[in-house]
């Protein structure tokens, strides 16, 4: 009889496990929002840091715009105790004072780590220590862990040199290890693979746990580098979706590098056009540029409320390459109140009006003259024969085109 009514117990327990499972929210429902520390700050970010980005990201609008995740990349972590609980280092004196403060703002705090003995920058990695560090995460506060995979790269060609197959599993069972030991926490945290893409991640990544996964190389502060890596997602569409989204890598908005002794930074066209493709491509959007030196202009790229809306549809749906002639490409993407956020990408030196290029709006299921918004004009337009819009050199136009119709006339979308 007892052993009737624990089994019982039992069941009852794990129903109840599983229901309440079932109807808390998914977690990264949406692409997630933040800000990652490594492309300004890179090895050199501290405690200090984080706090000041975290007041940023209040006074500057953009936790309310929706960037609400603070990620510490590589370079803070320490060493480990003899009973091989990691510690972070003197650059993070009190990593739950930090996990607090950030919290206190209405954001949330990452982390990084990765399978490996080491991380990149050749620190701690979580191998051997997988679910010391998870819980140690989740004492923290952790809301967010970026794993990467260099760290355990030598190891797989250590142990299988010749064997592909058996370094692909060795990588999937690490991954799969990781989010285990997450989920025996209990603690809710936002899982990215940063794997860059190799054996077709996007492919595993959701039964192994990842909510997103890198699928390309490191992103730099290049048009030419930007635009190949967000215009090769093409194809990519249906592995994205609530809860497990393609990762481009993080966004290098107001951000630049050295040419010829020189910081040559993006343009505001360009970061026009890296915005627009991340949103159609339902990327995270994980900004990196300094905010203590944000202008307003990279502010107003950063906090297009129509741009991130189009992001953040809660449809998932990534958006796909229609139409490609030379330098335009036109990039079409369903969202959840019927409309179609449609982007013409300029990657060519010179302007373009589009010359004798026909918007594909037949094949979307559009009737010529339907009225359009053009997000970052904040304007109706016609899309027509008439429609010959200047596109400037590495430029964009994202619009938002409704179907709907009444007595015979197009409905125009809400700006």
């Amino acid at each position: 009889m007892k052993l009737v009514v624990r089994a019982v117990v039992l069941l009852l327990a794990v129903t109840a496990s599983i229901s309440a499972q079932t109807q808390a929210p998914k977690l990264a429902a949406t692409p997630p929002m933040g800000w990652n520390s490594w492309n300004f700050f890179a090895g050199k970010v501290t405690d200090k840091d984080i706090r000041d980005t975290a007041d940023l990201l209040v006074s500057t609008g953009m936790r309310d715009a929706g960037y609400v995740y603070v990620n510490i990349d590589d370079t803070w972590e320490g060493k480990r105790d003899d009973k091989g609980i990691i510690h972070s280092n003197e650059k993070f004196p009190d990593m739950k004072a930090l996990s607090d403060y950030v919290h206190s703002k209405g954001l949330k705090l990452g982390i990084y780590s990765s399978p490996g003995p080491l991380t990149c920058a050749k620190f701690e990695g979580s191998y051997g220590h997988e679910e010391q560090d998870a819980q140690t995460y989740a004492d923290w506060g952790i809301d967010y862990l970026k794993y990467d995979l260099c760290g355990l790269r030598p190891l797989q060609m250590q142990k299988y040199p010749n064997d592909p197959e058996a370094r692909n599993k060795m990588m999937r069972d690490a991954y799969e290890l990781m989010h285990k030991a997450i989920l025996k926490t209990g603690r809710p945290m936002v899982y990215s693979f940063c794997q860059y893409g190799w054996d077709a991640v996007w492919d595993w990544a959701p039964a192994t746990g990842g909510n997103l996964w890198r699928t390309t190389g490191d992103i730099t502060a290049n048009f030419d580098r930007m635009a190949v890596i967000g215009l090769n997602q093409a194809g990519l569409s249906k592995f994205a979706g609530p809860g497990h989204w393609n990762d481009p890598d993080m966004l290098e908005v107001g951000n630049g590098q050295m040419v010829n002794g020189k910081m040559r930074m993006l343009t505001l066209d360009e970061n026009r056009f890296h915005m627009t493709l991340w949103a159609m491509l339902a990327a995270p959007l994980l900004a990196g540029n300094n905010l203590t030196q944000m202008t307003p202009e990279v502010g107003s790229v950063l906090m297009n409320t129509q741009v991130i809306a189009i992001d953040q549809d809660k449809l998932g749906r990534q958006g796909d390459r229609i139409y490609q002639e030379g330098p335009i490409q036109v990039w079409s993407r369903p969202l959840s109140d019927g409309t179609t956020a449609l982007a013409i990408f300029n990657t060519g030196e010179d302007e373009s009006s589009l010359r004798n290029i026909t918007l594909p709006l037949k094949q979307l299921g559009f009737k010529t003259g339907v009225i359009a918004i053009d997000t970052w004009a904040a304007k109706a337009v016609t899309l027509d024969a008439n429609y010959k819009p200047i596109i400037p050199r590495h430029g964009t136009i994202l619009l938002k085109v409704s179907k709907s119709t009444h007595m015979g006339k197009p409905i125009e979308p809400q700006l």
